[in-house]
């Protein structure tokens, strides 16, 4: 849908009613393969807006994700979700196709292209099939410092540069190459273009090689997925994700600097830790403001890592962490987009601090924070979602989960803005245990 024409003179709450009136709309042209998968459809939507409003809708809404458990089912290792994409996909179908209704969700393989990975030299994971083992669950980030601390000023000053020419060569090893080109800001007369004179180099071709055969693999990937993906609103389960986005805290301290070393930097060089995080507020806004398909989307979705609860202290988290995500939040709630942030790890610290926004701009999905504590501080401006532990699912049985979910739905539900979830993604969890969880909802989650 294109902008309306008046979209700067409107209200961030006009501009949200708007987006949200889009999400309403978006089985207009999905060819659904029944009625009645139309009909849930565009019962889930209606569901889903009135908790982002905070109204009370016709029974709490549910999120699942079955992790690696279609796999199992159909005697597959994780492997085959990186490297053997047509049985993964076949797998999930043969779930979704005897599960999907009861359970309320359309599962998915959750991995990547392991050859395109391997093309690249990608070193910032390991995964079942490179460095994990064929059975390993999924991905393993490998913690290290791939930004070094005499590194700062190169990122403040030209963050497009330090990425290209430093950053990448350093996490893929067929970037390598990239490091025998000159800054492209160096640029000041075009007549005989020198800059690009190490197109001619034997390692700068391969390089190109490399990322074409790169390319090709994520195309026959995407292929896939995208077909499968197709069947996921047909079948009557609409997609509520749109922007991805991070902290800048937790840019700079997952991948680049490491959580040692920001950490440190905290201490040692706070008014540079600063700076950059000013640099990367910036080109977050612009970057995710300026996606092709912004006008489409209603959230923006954030996983945060370093500000849970033990990662710092109060005093820290309101100089260093929280400024920057709020500068960023605030320049998405401002085109009517919502935030949405899965707070890893407990929150039940940040809580007092954090209602910081208007009615219905921020879902918080909880992972290990206290729920009761949650509603009656977040409750009256915020949806929730979350938190019934993974563990619980992995490990009990239906009783404990149906008990679980009593509790935290009688806690939640009053006055409407709650999602049924469980704190994070389980790993091989019980069927019977996501089957106890929809029982759950349909037996405690009826408004009327």
């Amino acid at each position: 849908m294109a902008r309306p024409d008046n979209w700067t003179e409107m209200t961030p709450q006009e501009k949200r009613a708007w987006r949200l009136e889009n999400f309403r709309n978006s089985g207009a042209n999905v060819p659904f393969v029944s009625e009645r998968a139309k009909q849930n459809y565009e019962t889930r939507v209606k569901r889903l807006i009135n908790v982002y409003n905070l109204r009370e809708p016709d029974r709490v809404p549910v999120n699942l994700n079955a992790g690696n458990l279609p796999l199992t089912m159909a005697g597959l290792e994780p492997y085959s979700a990186f490297y053997e994409p047509e049985k993964a996909l076949e797998a999930s179908m043969k779930f979704n196709e005897q599960y999907s209704d009861e359970l309320e969700m359309f599962s998915m393989p959750m991995a990547g292209s392991g050859e395109a990975l391997d093309i690249l030299d990608y070193k910032l994971y390991s995964w079942p099939g490179h460095g994990l083992p064929k059975n390993a669950p999924g991905w393993q980030f490998i913690e290290g410092e791939y930004m070094t601390v005499d590194e700062y000023d190169d990122l403040i000053r030209d963050p497009s540069d330090f990425w290209i020419r430093t950053y990448l060569p350093r996490v893929f090893g067929s970037f390598e190459a990239f490091r025998m080109f000159q800054p492209f800001t160096n640029i000041n007369e075009n007549v005989h273009v020198s800059y690009l004179s190490p197109l001619a180099a034997p390692p700068v071709q391969e390089m190109l090689k490399t990322l074409l055969k790169a390319g090709e693999a994520f195309q026959r990937n995407n292929a896939n997925m995208f077909r499968f993906m197709a069947g996921s609103p047909s079948h009557g389960f609409p997609s509520t994700f749109g922007a991805f986005c991070k902290a800048p805290f937790d840019i700079l301290g997952d991948t680049l600097r490491g959580t040692t070393n920001i950490m440190k930097d905290m201490f040692r060089r706070p008014e540079k830790l600063l700076k950059a995080l000013d640099v990367i507020t910036e080109f977050t806004i612009a970057n995710t403001l300026s996606m092709p398909n912004v006008d489409n989307i209603f959230m923006v979705m954030y996983p945060l890592h370093k500000g849970a609860d033990g990662w710092m202290s109060q005093a820290q988290f309101e100089k260093f962490y929280w400024p920057t995500l709020k500068r960023c939040m605030d320049a998405f709630i401002k085109e009517g987009l919502i935030q949405y942030l899965f707070a890893e790890g407990g929150y039940n610290t940040r809580l007092d601090y954090v209602n910081q926004f208007g009615k219905g701009e921020v879902l918080w999905y909880f992972d290990r924070t206290d729920m009761a504590d949650a509603k009656k501080k977040l409750g009256n401006n915020c949806p929730l979602m979350g938190n019934i532990p993974s563990s619980l699912i992995v490990t009990g049985g239906p009783k404990d989960i149906k008990e679980y979910c009593r509790k935290v739905i009688e806690t939640c539900k009053p006055g409407g803005g709650y999602i049924l979830s469980p704190g994070s993604s389980a790993e091989n969890p019980k069927l019977e245990n996501l089957k106890a969880i929809v029982e759950a909802v349909n037996e405690y989650g009826w408004y009327k």
